[in-house]
């Protein structure tokens, strides 16, 4: 447990940092509770960065995680663009809304954003992860200068080898399970599928760094079967959704406990991710438009999303979720952490 002794954790336990989900008040409880909390900045820009970062540090002292994307940038089609608002129109209509005119690139990669890195040179945070891809060598060698660990998300062999010779401190076996986006780094090419336990055992011994489980991971059992696999961390994402702390809104929570299953959709936002099956989910399953990439069609996405909950619809939100979502256990993240812990036996 490598990662848990650098960083003077008492749990070898991460809490995803899903992006939109996550907040400054759950990652702080989760890490005084032992473990390592997480936020994520790839959804917003370096202003509202650093002010998350602040309060974060306001509620602990202890180390925590902030996330960035490192998407490569878009390939613009202005006719596809077109054609998937033609074809989203009739579900804005429905909600008395009218979709975007033009799709906008609504998030810009760490690679692209010298004002975000900034902000976490100026930061340090104890931990910088990268979702999508690997950081430039530039900030890889000015986040490390900072004293920060990095940690790059892998969901296949080739991806994690690709950080450890980008010079990553840890990378994270993100497993098919998982929900939320693909951390693959080219949404256009062949995705190896990998289960969560093949790709840790995949991975542990071959690249020689810490891996971090993750995918599917809800219990003690379950983190016993990571770390025996091999792991020396596991990394919970939907385990933490139903957690007061989270920003997750009344139709997720209430997803959480009634969803029939996910679907991997890249409708939603225009990369593949694990989506409880909800209304947006049914109708992607039925669209013959052509996704435009991302981030254009998560402009169109988030738009609709906000479009039926103004009409009071709740079942149109980015509900991401892995596939054992149907075991979360809302209660209190610090009280979650202990319970997880003695679940696996950390205390023993």
């Amino acid at each position: 447990m490598r990662l848990a002794r650098t960083l003077g954790l008492r749990y070898p336990l991460v809490q995803a940092p899903m992006a939109g989900t996550s907040t400054p008040a759950l990652a702080a409880a989760v890490c005084e509770a032992g473990a390592l909390g997480s936020i994520a900045v790839g959804a917003v820009d370096a202003g509202a960065a650093r002010a998350m970062i602040a309060d974060l540090r306001g509620r602990t002292a202890r180390p925590f995680n902030v996330n960035a994307f490192v998407h490569r940038k878009a390939d613009r089609d202005a006719a596809l663009e077109r054609a998937w608002i033609a074809a989203m129109r009739p579900l804005f209509e429905r909600f008395g809304a009218q979709p975007p005119e033009d799709l906008r690139e609504i998030y810009r990669s760490l690679n692209d954003d010298p004002d975000m890195l900034e902000v976490l040179i100026e930061a340090a945070p104890a931990v910088v992860s990268f979702h999508f891809g690997l950081p430039l060598p530039k900030t890889v060698a000015a986040l490390k200068a900072r004293g920060s660990l990095l940690v790059a998300s892998a969901t296949s062999l080739a991806e994690a080898e690709a950080g450890v010779a980008a010079g990553m401190d840890a990378i994270v076996a993100q497993g098919f399970e998982a929900g939320g986006h693909r951390g693959v780094f080219d949404p256009d090419a062949p995705d190896a599928r990998l289960g969560t336990l093949d790709l840790v055992r995949q991975l542990t011994g071959r690249i020689g760094l810490p891996v971090i489980a993750a995918g599917a991971i809800m219990d003690g059992e379950e983190i016993r079967a990571a770390l025996d696999a091999g792991a020396d961390a596991v990394q919970m994402g939907t385990a933490f959704v139903g957690c007061p702390e989270s920003a997750a809104d009344e139709g997720y929570r209430a997803l959480l406990a009634e969803a029939a299953g996910t679907t991997l959709t890249a409708a939603i936002s225009g990369r593949p991710a694990r989506c409880l099956d909800n209304a947006f989910v049914a109708w992607a399953r039925e669209a013959t438009a052509t996704i435009p990439g991302y981030p254009m069609t998560y402009d169109a996405g988030k738009a609709l999303i906000a479009a039926a909950k103004a009409a009071g619809e709740l079942g149109w939100g980015a509900h991401w979720a892995g596939t054992a979502f149907a075991r979360a256990r809302p209660m209190p993240a610090g009280e979650l952490v202990e319970v997880l812990a003695r679940e696996a036996g950390f205390d023993a």
